[in-house]
């Protein structure tokens, strides 16, 4: 195993990040990028590794996202881990560069899980409705459905309505191309 290999599953497994801040709306808490920063770098000190944090615009069938990547090095080799976030700049409440922020945020975030192996399997990002669905049944987020032309048709007039970023969470749930993705959302 090499110096930074030993180093780094070092950190992984003394790391602690809990969930201290609070979502007060939503009814959970989470942790934050600047959390996770603030728990790792004093191991990242006591094991001689330092760490950068990068982000770079891409974009792909039209939508932009964020590419943010987490590079953790002993001065000799490098291990570098990736995650990626949309961009909706129709965003209400939000200016493009609000939009931009919270994208680089949530990617940064989720790079640095992959890095130091933060388990985020309960994280309420992908399971909060904000209370708009009480006694909806459980689904399993593991079988994608196939896609209806009714289902379609309903989410390019609900784009056409201003619900993008709507149409674009409920996408994930359905098997469909790059092509029809493009379709529905325009």
């Amino acid at each position: 195993m090499s110096k930074l290999n030993a180093a780094l599953v070092k950190v992984q497994s003394e790391l602690k990040a809990p969930k201290n801040q609070r979502n007060n709306f939503g009814k959970y808490n989470y942790r934050s990028a600047e959390d996770i920063l603030e728990a790792v770098k004093p191991h990242l000190a006591s094991n001689g590794l330092t760490m950068t944090i990068s982000d770079s615009v891409k974009e792909v069938t039209g939508f932009p996202y964020i590419e943010s990547s987490v590079g953790v090095t002993d001065g000799t080799d490098i291990v570098v881990v990736t995650a990626q976030a949309g961009i909706d700049p129709n965003r209400k409440g939000m200016d493009i560069a609000q939009c931009f922020g919270a994208s680089s945020s949530y990617s940064r975030k989720y790079a640095l899980n992959g890095m130091f192996l933060i388990d985020d399997t309960k994280d309420p990002d992908a399971t909060n409705d904000h209370g708009k669905s009480h006694n909806a049944p459980a689904t399993k987020t593991a079988e994608l459905l196939s896609m209806t032309d009714e289902v379609k048709a309903k989410m390019i007039g609900a784009v056409a309505n201003g619900k993008k970023a709507a149409v674009e969470t409920a996408l994930v749930k359905y098997k469909v191309s790059a092509a029809v993705r493009k379709e529905i959302l325009g």
